[in-house]
């Protein structure tokens, strides 16, 4: 005890699952197992009507699956009357023929069978002749045909009978049904975590030194539940993961081994908590399945656990200790467990607790547009995509040397134009066309353009029709564009006179002139 201690710490405690000692938990009513902890079956087919029938159309099995007392009897009686009968056949012959009354007192005629006299006579002639044992004594004359054909009825039927008996003996002393009784599952189920994972585990080992081929484990869970639509299931199957996708429901059972079934969102224990387990009714049904290595048979072992049989918040024993060449299992150790610190919540408790304490919120997925949302959705994503996009700066730097100049020089000509309405260097007005169009919009309310042949009239640009979504991605844009712009250093352009209104084309200073 003190060297578990050392190994595990000082805050465990052995519990010892043996069922011949006493607990001071309250004991529940025993209920009702389907699989029994040996692994029969807790099941009685009833009313089968003139289904019976259908046993007889395989009388083989039927025989093989019949408990030892009556195969000894089905034995016994089959060879007793075989036996009976075949005497009685050899007595007929002997008496029809005369040979009961005339063969032991005239040496001159000739019997059927030689010294068969009465009915144990033909019985022990009918023994010696089916046991090939032949004394010599009694053997059958060849004036008697009818005697020769019973004796060829006989050796086949002897030999039907033989091997039909003698081949069921063999194939239910062979049936590999005992080698289950070597295979052992651990008597309670624990729930514990394993690798930061809340799982429920058992534990199976193999007595024999000789191994299980290609040995695979099976879990089910047995409950009763009821469909949405209102229909009961009584006993209803659900398959519990311990590792298919994995392969760990491969084993190697050389020695004991804890099997593992993690309780996700996937699993049926998935809301299943400390308090709950108290109140829920369950049978899990444990398969163990494997080719016995010395006879090349099939072997099944099964068990089950009830809910009263799951520990929460417990662990088995180590049983695997190092000796000096070898490994040594301490099967004393194999059914108990300690108590380790698990979390009374279940695994759906666990994680809406988790989601609620993270700071970082859930990502939502990206929605598709809908017909009935029209382009709506896709304005939107544009809306929000626009605040991620990448700086016009950024942009830019990934171009030549060269290029950036010449880029940054357009931008700074074109702005300050737009700006102060001042013409490019050239003597071509500025145009709007030549600008982006968030700068387009966002200078359409504010540049006065003149139409040729009027130039009182004051010409706007036409705004595009768009609903409310896309002129508010239109304020973004426009603000977003109006920030990334830097203000250009002040160029420096030749002046014609004192004036800024010098500078000017003909056409506006007469348009200022005139106002």
């Amino acid at each position: 005890m003190s060297a578990l201690r050392r190994k595990f710490g000082g805050d465990y405690q052995v519990v010892n699952t043996s069922r011949s000692m006493t607990f001071s938990a309250p004991v529940k009513r025993k209920r009702q197992r389907f699989v029994e902890k040996n692994g029969r079956c807790n099941v009685q087919h009833g009313n089968l009507g003139g289904e019976t029938s259908r046993y007889l159309s395989d009388l083989f099995t039927t025989l093989v699956d019949l408990k030892w007392r009556w195969n000894l009897l089905i034995f016994i009686l089959t060879y007793t009357v075989a036996w009976l009968v075949m005497a009685s056949m050899w007595w007929v012959i002997a008496y029809i023929r005369g040979d009961l009354s005339n063969g032991g007192h005239d040496p001159s005629y000739t019997p059927c069978v030689a010294n068969v006299y009465n009915f144990p006579s033909a019985f022990l002639f009918f023994i010696e002749t089916e046991a090939t044992i032949g004394y010599g004594s009694r053997y059958i004359t060849e004036k008697c045909p009818e005697g020769i054909i019973l004796f060829l009825f006989q050796s086949l039927l002897g030999s039907i009978v033989d091997a039909f008996l003698i081949g069921c003996m063999f194939i239910k002393m062979s049936q590999p049904k005992k080698r289950a009784e070597t295979l052992m599952f651990s008597q309670d189920a624990v729930i514990s975590q394993r690798d930061g994972k809340l799982c429920l585990m058992f534990r199976v080992g193999n007595l024999r030194n000789s191994h299980m081929v290609s040995a695979q484990i099976r879990c089910k869970l047995i409950k009763s539940r009821q469909t949405p639509e209102g229909e009961f299931l009584p006993l209803d199957q659900c398959e519990l993961d311990v590792g298919f996708g994995t392969g760990a429901d491969q084993l190697f059972l050389v020695s004991p081994l804890t099997i593992c079934h993690e309780i996700n969102t996937k699993s049926p224990f998935f809301d299943l908590s400390q308090r709950s387990l108290m109140n829920e009714q369950f049978e899990i049904v444990v398969i163990l399945e494997g080719i016995v290595e010395t006879t090349g048979m099939t072997c099944q072992a099964r068990t089950s656990y009830t809910e009263d049989e799951v520990l929460w918040g417990h662990r088995f024993l180590p049983v695997m200790s190092l000796e000096e060449g070898f490994f040594r299992v301490d099967y004393s150790q194999f059914h108990n467990t300690f108590e380790v610190p698990t979390p009374p919540y279940s695994v759906k408790e666990q994680e809406e607790k988790s989601s609620l304490s993270s700071p970082n919120p859930i990502p939502m997925a990206p929605t598709l547009p809908s017909p009935v949302l029209g382009n709506r959705v896709v304005r939107r994503e544009r809306l929000l995509s626009a605040d991620h996009a990448e700086h016009p700066e950024g942009q830019a730097s990934r171009l030549p040397s060269k290029l950036q100049r010449m880029s940054s020089t357009k931008e700074e000509h074109l702005w300050r134009a737009l700006k102060t309405g001042t013409a490019l260097p050239g003597g071509k007005a500025s145009s709007t066309g030549d600008l982006s169009l968030s700068i387009q919009r966002f200078r359409s309310s504010s540049i006065p353009a003149v139409k040729q042949g009027q130039p009182e009239e004051q010409v706007k640009l036409l705004s595009l029709d768009l609903d409310a979504e896309e002129g508010d991605l239109v304020k973004h844009r426009q603000q977003a564009a109006i920030n990334t712009i830097a203000t250009p250093a002040p160029v420096q352009f030749p002046l014609v006179g004192n004036r800024p209104e010098d500078n000017l084309p003909p056409k506006l200073r007469k348009m200022n002139a005139d106002r």
